[in-house]
């Protein structure tokens, strides 16, 4: 008779790994248990053998970066926070999908010590990755010096076949490629299934030559379930790879060990249910009960992370010292940008071009741009394709590219979807304000990353030019006109459309200020003048009065390149006897999270009669008017024709506000 030997303490932490995840989903009766399954020997070893961090202290800013880009296999990563003694507690997996528990149904930053990023649409993970990349990358640049090295991390993804399908995982590693992003590795669980079956229905592409065309180092290992010597003889290859970012192949089969859905779409997005858990348990040689079963010898395993990690950190503590007593400047700048602290002096450098006279709202965002770049180092960015259109480009400061980390102009290229999540990532890394931008009507391409942005709680800004039917000529396919009121739809997202020179510095000194909240910045293509009345900080409470009268009887609520029409209409209605106050609106969010009493002042409930104009959808804008109020605006696509034609046309004139204004008066 032949005993079997026992399982090494390396099959009984992978197993340990899977059956938390089976556990746990199935004790929610919702979740993702067939990634987690399968993917959980790469991810014991990545975790054992290769990434750097310290449980105790998760945001340690030397730690390696670790990204579930397949964020719906989350039970995968919470596992192995709690088996390495991050503050997860075995609570929190038995409270996995539950309200308010800290293991949430995908991987959310603001949730759970360790988790990066915010995952879950396929690919996203991937362009954060990116970002994390890039950042590191960066930050080595400037900071490292000639025996002190105090920046030097990797960022490890595990992304699967869905992240590989969609478009943004695909601009954000063709980017990565060409920067030649050394410390990115992702491993890639290929296991050939999605929701709707094998990946053969839909998705026959050689995923590794793509990976190669765009410049990556690719491995393949085949046997991804038991080769764990195969796995972590790639990853250690992969490091050794410095001038490309790696992928690594590995071939696994979703939902391991289960005897009947094991490789099948069924263990993807539902519990294996009473009777398959029990018949994977057996077949794994893994005890039935209880339930959320954890060797003594794997936690005491897993456990030895926490000594490691403060091990770690102590070394860095004792590198950063060093550097400190060489470089005390540079020591104290990186202490502050890390905690996310803005310089001296900040606002002062923006104080000037808040007397500009007539410009384009985007020419008065490029004067921002530049003076913060030279009083806040840690601001970089760029466009898709669209600097000179933009006008984001910095003066004077380099380009990151390969060779020249240091820079801070980028080049995302036309890649507005993997720009976002990229901006997102260099944000969530820490250290760096970045800032991304192209036409507002593109949002569109980009809009699930500015939405994970206002979820994630980032301070990313998203610079938008070319605001409405005044761009002109291009026509309706670029003219927004649902845009503005699509975005306000976003929670904690501020929408800011200034006016005028101090409305634009006023917006970035919100967007700068919001260290929780990212900022969409909309500027015009056309001039504008200098509006009567405006503020710099009339702007952080989002809206406020620029022009009154006594006992008015009329509110003209106006944004952006529109206000200068208010202004000009209240004149005209001056004279015409009317008693009219003109509210700029810059941001309808910080607007409504001002207390009622102040809201009162600006828009007294007493005043029924109002119009509000902006050259966009009159959507949202009458919670504001009440039903006595009417909303000039626009409702229908725009046109083809030179920008004061389409405003004429489309009834943004002083002409028709009075004529409007003299309607609602009666």
């Amino acid at each position: 008779m032949v005993v079997a030997a026992p399982p090494s303490l390396e099959q009984l932490s992978i197993n340990t790994i899977r059956f938390l995840a089976v556990d746990a989903v199935q004790k929610a009766k919702s979740g993702h248990p067939g990634l987690p399954m399968g993917a959980a020997p790469m991810a014991y070893v990545l975790w054992q053998q290769f990434m750097k961090f310290n449980p105790r202290n998760p945001k340690w800013v030397d730690r390696d970066r670790f990204v579930l880009s397949a964020g719906h296999g989350c039970m995968l990563q919470y596992a192995l926070l709690h088996l390495t003694g991050f503050d997860v507690t075995m609570e929190d997996l038995k409270q996995f999908r539950q309200w308010g528990s800290k293991t949430p149904g995908h991987p959310e930053n603001f949730e759970t010590p360790g988790v990066e990023v915010t995952t879950g649409p396929l690919g996203q993970g991937v362009g954060n990755a990116v970002g994390l990349a890039i950042a590191e990358a960066h930050l080595a640049a400037r900071f490292n010096k000639p025996g002190h090295t105090i920046v030097d991390h990797y960022t490890y993804v595990i992304l699967g076949d869905g992240c590989n399908m969609e478009g943004v995982a695909s601009e954000a590693a063709s980017l990565a490629g060409h920067l030649q992003l050394g410390k990115l590795i992702m491993l890639y669980d290929s296991n050939h299934i999605s929701i709707d079956g094998r990946t053969e229905i839909a998705f026959t592409e050689d995923v590794g030559k793509r990976y190669e065309a765009y410049g990556w180092h690719v491995q393949k290992v085949e046997d991804g379930n038991h080769d764990l010597k195969g796995i972590a003889a790639a990853l250690q290859k992969a490091k050794e790879v410095t001038n490309k970012p790696s992928l690594i192949i590995v071939e696994t089969t979703i939902g391991y060990g289960s005897p009947n859905k094991a490789g099948t779409e069924g263990v993807h997005g539902a519990p294996l249910g009473p009777e398959e858990v029990k018949l994977t348990k057996e077949n794994l040689g893994w005890p039935l009960e209880p339930e959320f079963y954890i060797p003594d010898e794997v936690l005491a395993h897993f456990r030895q992370a926490v000594e490691k990690g403060a091990k770690a950190e102590a070394e860095w503590n004792e590198r950063f010292a060093a550097y400190e007593k060489a470089y005390p400047a540079e020591a104290a700048e990186f202490q502050r940008i890390m905690a996310g602290e803005l310089p001296a002096g900040w606002k002062e450098a923006l104080a000037p071009i808040a007397e500009t006279g007539k410009e384009s709202t985007r020419n008065l965002s490029k004067f921002c741009l530049n003076a913060l770049a030279a009083a806040v180092p840690e601001l970089l960015g760029g466009s898709a394709d669209l600097a000179h259109s933009n006008m984001t480009f910095l003066k004077g400061i380099p380009e990151f590219q390969p060779g020249s980390y240091e820079g801070r102009n980028f080049r995302f290229g036309v890649r507005e979807h993997g720009m976002g999540a990229i901006a997102n990532g260099m944000a969530l890394h820490g250290g760096l304000i970045p800032y991304d931008a192209t036409f507002l009507i593109f949002t569109d391409y980009m809009r699930a990353a500015i939405r994970l942005s206002a979820l994630s709680q980032v301070r990313v800004l998203h610079v938008m030019t070319h605001d409405s039917v005044a761009l002109g000529e291009d026509g309706p396919t670029h003219q927004p006109v649902e845009t503005i009121a699509s975005l306000r739809a976003i929670p904690n997202l501020y929408v800011l459309r200034p006016a005028d020179a101090r409305e634009t510095v006023g917006s970035y000194q919100v967007a700068l200020e919001a260290k929780e909240t990212p900022s969409l910045l909309i500027f015009t293509r056309q001039a504008v003048n200098p509006v009567e009345g405006t503020s710099i900080e009339g702007v952080a409470k989002g809206g406020y009065v620029v022009v009154d009268a006594d006992n008015p009887e009329l509110i003209l609520i106006a944004t952006g390149s529109e206000l200068e029409l208010a202004v000009k209409a209240a004149a005209q209605l001056k004279e015409a006897g009317k008693a009219v106050r003109v509210v700029s609106m810059p941001c309808v969010e910080l607007f409504e999270a001002q207390p009622q009493s102040y809201r009162d002042t600006v828009l007294p409930p007493s005043i029924t009669k109002r119009i509000s104009i902006e050259a966009g959808s009159t959507f949202g804008w009458h919670k504001f008017l009440g039903f006595e109020g009417v909303a000039i605006g626009l409702d229908r696509f725009g046109a083809s024709a030179p920008g004061p034609v389409c405003m004429e046309k489309f009834g943004f004139t002083v002409e028709n506000v009075v004529k409007t204004a003299k309607q609602v008066l009666g």
